[in-house]
C-alpha cells in the first residue's frame, strides 16, 4: 500500500489490517494462547454496547482485541492514526519527529506523539538476535549529543554519548549506546554478537587490540590516522554509513535525544537498516507483527 492508502484508512479498515497482519484470520488469545474465540455482539452481553473488534476466548473466557498486550494497549488514539504512524516511522529514512507526528496525525499534544513514537520504537526492537552476525563484520563507535570538549578523534567527551555499531557487509547491523569505549566494553559486545568464524574489521582504536584471536577470520585494521580509508577489502565505510544516517536523524530531525532513550532511537535505525531491501509497507507489516508482548507506559519513561 502507498502512503495515501494508509492515510485514507477508516477505523474499520485499520482494525482489519491489524488483525490480518497479526492473526491472519485466526485470533489468538493473549491471555492463554488459545485459538478458539468468537467476536462479541450486543446480544452476547445482554444488549450492552460492545466495542468494535472485541473477542471472547472459548478457553479462559476473557475478552481481548487486536491491541491487547501490545504497544497500543490502553491507548485512546484511533487505530487509523496508529497504523499511519507505523507507516511513517517505517518509511522515513532519517526518522520523523514527535512534533511532525503530532501535526500529521492531528494528535492532541506533543506528549502523546512522543509517547506514541517511543512505543513504536519498542516494537521495532528485535531481540535476541535470531542469528549472530557473520562474515566480514565492521565495528565502529561514535559520539552523539552536544559538542565535544576534546578534539582527539571525537572520543572521551563528557557530554557526548558513545554509540557502537557492528554491521555485516551487505547484511544486518547491531547498534547500542555503551558506557565506555574501553577494551572490556567493546570486545565483550563483539563476542556477544558475532559468530566465531567471522572476520572483524575496525579502525586503529587501541581498545580493539587483541580481538582477532577470538575469531577465525582474525582482525584487520584500517589506519584512518594515516589518511587511509580503503585498503583492498579492508574498510569501515559500511559502519560509517550507518552512523551517517543515525547522526542525520538525531541532529537534523530529533535535534536532542536524552541518553535514557537513546537505545530506542538506535533500535529504530537498526530496524530500518536491517529491512532496507523490502518495501515500506512490508516493513510496516513486520513492525505490526512485533507489537505483541511489548508495553511501554508513560510513567515508565
Amino acid at each position: 500500500m502507498s502512503l495515501i492508502q494508509f492515510a485514507q484508512m477508516t477505523e474499520a479498515e485499520a482494525r482489519n489490517y491489524l488483525e490480518k497482519v497479526r492473526w491472519n484470520g485466526n485470533p489468538v488469545c493473549p491471555h492463554c494462547g488459545s485459538l478458539g474465540a468468537y467476536k462479541l455482539t450486543a446480544k452476547e452481553e445482554s444488549a450492552k454496547p460492545v466495542r468494535d473488534g472485541v473477542y471472547k476466548c472459548k478457553s479462559c473466557l476473557k475478552q481481548y482485541s487486536v491491541t491487547t498486550s501490545t504497544v497500543m494497549h490502553g491507548s485512546h488514539i484511533p487505530l487509523k492514526k496508529w497504523v499511519l504512524a507505523f507507516y511513517l516511522m517505517c518509511s522515513s529514512k532519517k526518522g520523523i519527529s514527535a512534533l511532525q507526528l503530532q501535526r500529521n496525525l492531528d494528535l492532541g499534544s506533543y506528549k502523546t506523539a512522543w509517547h506514541m513514537a517511543h512505543r513504536i520504537r519498542l516494537a521495532m526492537k528485535e531481540e535476541p538476535l535470531k542469528a549472530l552476525l557473520s562474515g566480514d563484520v565492521e565495528v565502529d563507535e561514535t559520539y552523539v549529543g552536544g559538542k565535544s570538549r576534546e578534539a582527539r578523534r571525537g572520543r572521551g567527551s563528557e557530554r557526548k554519548i558513545p554509540v557502537m555499531v557492528l554491521v555485516e557487509r551487505d547484511g544486518k547491523a547491531v547498534s547500542k549506546p555503551v558506557k565506555r569505549v574501553d577494551a572490556d566494553t567493546l570486545q565483550s559486545a563483539i563476542k556477544e554478537s558475532v559468530d566465531k568464524n567471522s572476520r572483524i574489521i575496525t579502525d586503529e582504536w587501541s581498545a580493539y587490540r587483541g580481538i582477532g584471536k577470538e575469531f577465525d577470520g582474525g582482525h584487520d585494521v584500517i589506519k584512518h590516522l594515516n589518511g587511509v580509508y580503503i585498503d583492498g577489502d579492508i574498510y569501515t565505510n559500511t559502519a560509517e554509513s550507518f552512523f551517517a544516517l543515525l547522526k542525520r536523524g538525531i541532529h537534523g530531525i530529533f535535534h536532542h535525544v536524552d541518553k535514557e532513550h537513546l537505545s530506542r532511537y538506535c533500535d529504530e535505525f537498526v530496524f530500518r537498516w536491517n529491512y532496507r531491501e523490502v518495501t515500506d509497507d512490508e516493513r510496516t507489516d513486520i513492525v505490526v507483527k512485533n507489537i505483541f508482548g511489548k508495553r511501554l507506559k508513560y510513567k515508565m519513561m
